[in-house]
C-alpha cells in the first residue's frame, strides 16, 4: 500500500452522507466478486447544480464523488452512467447518485484497480461530468469546463499520490488544468505527466467499456495491464 498523505479536515462533509464504506473479499485475478461501495461515502460539494441547463434537464440525479478523503488514488471517469433501475446492485451513477457504480464501467476499474493492488480504502471515484449526459452522448468541452472545478476542489481536497484518468473525456478534462491537450489517446495510456494544476501525476488508463478492444493494441493481455498498472502508479509515487 502507498504511504497516505496526512489527514484532513473533514468537517465540511455533508453528515447525511457519511457511511461506512464495505470491503467484499476478493483474490486479485481468481474471482470476480463485486466490489460495490455499499453504503460508500458521498461527497456533494453542492444540493445542486445549473452550470449545464441541458444536463439539469436530463439527469436523474448529481452523480458525486465517492471513497475516503484520505484516499492514495483519485479515479477519474468520463460522466455516470445512465443507469439501470431494474438491476440488483450496480444501477449506475445517474441513480444512484455515485460516480462508478455501474456493472458495464464502475464494476469493472473498481475490480481492476482491485486487481492492481488498491482496495477501496485506496481510491476516491469521480467524474469528469458529474452528470449523465442525455442519448449517451460524450460531454462537450463547455460541460468538462463548467465540471472542472469540482474536480479541482476534490483533488485538493484529498491530495492523492496521483490522478488516474479513465477514457480520453477524463484524460482530457485533466489535462486542460494545465492548458496542455490530448493529440493521440492511446499514445498517453499509463505515460503519466505531472499536472502542475493539481500538483500530483496523472496516469491515463483504458475507458473500461473498450478495454478489452484496445488492450491488445497497446500489447498487453489483462494480467500485464493489471501488472503496468501497479508499476506505473507506484513509480509515480516515488516521484
Amino acid at each position: 500500500m502507498l504511504e497516505r498523505p496526512p489527514a484532513i479536515n473533514v468537517l465540511w462533509w455533508p453528515r447525511q452522507y457519511v457511511g461506512t464504506a464495505t470491503d467484499l473479499p476478493r483474490t486479485a485475478l481468481t474471482t470476480d466478486v463485486p466490489t460495490f461501495p455499499d453504503g460508500a461515502e458521498r461527497n456533494t460539494l453542492t444540493a445542486d447544480c445549473r452550470r449545464c441547463p441541458e444536463l439539469a434537464e436530463s439527469r436523474t440525479c448529481i452523480s458525486w464523488g465517492n471513497g475516503p478523503l484520505d484516499a492514495d488514488l483519485v479515479v477519474v471517469g468520463e460522466a455516470p452512467a445512465e443507469g439501470d433501475s431494474e438491476a440488483e446492485h450496480w444501477q449506475g451513477g445517474n441513480l444512484t447518485g455515485m460516480a462508478y457504480t455501474s456493472r458495464r464501467s464502475g464494476r469493472k476499474v473498481r475490480d481492476l484497480l482491485a486487481d492492481a493492488g488498491f482496495s477501496h480504502d485506496d481510491c476516491y471515484y469521480t467524474n469528469a461530468v458529474k452528470c449523465h449526459p442525455p442519448e449517451n452522448r460524450d460531454p462537450t468541452d463547455a460541460e468538462l469546463a463548467n465540471c472542472r472545478p469540482y474536480l479541482v476542489e476534490e483533488v485538493e481536497a484529498i491530495e492523492p499520490t496521483a490522478v488516474v484518468a479513465t477514457g480520453k473525456h477524463a484524460t482530457k478534462t485533466v489535462l486542460a488544468l494545465d492548458d496542455a491537450t490530448l493529440d493521440g489517446f492511446l499514445d498517453s495510456v499509463l505515460n503519466s505527466r505531472r499536472s502542475d494544476a493539481l500538483g500530483v501525476p496523472v496516469v491515463p488508463l483504458l475507458h473500461p467499456s473498450y478495454q478489452e478492444v484496445w488492450l491488445s493494441r497497446l500489447g498487453y493481455d489483462y494480467e500485464e495491464y493489471v501488472a503496468a498498472i501497479a508499476e506505473t502508479v507506484a513509480r509515480v509515487a516515488d516521484t
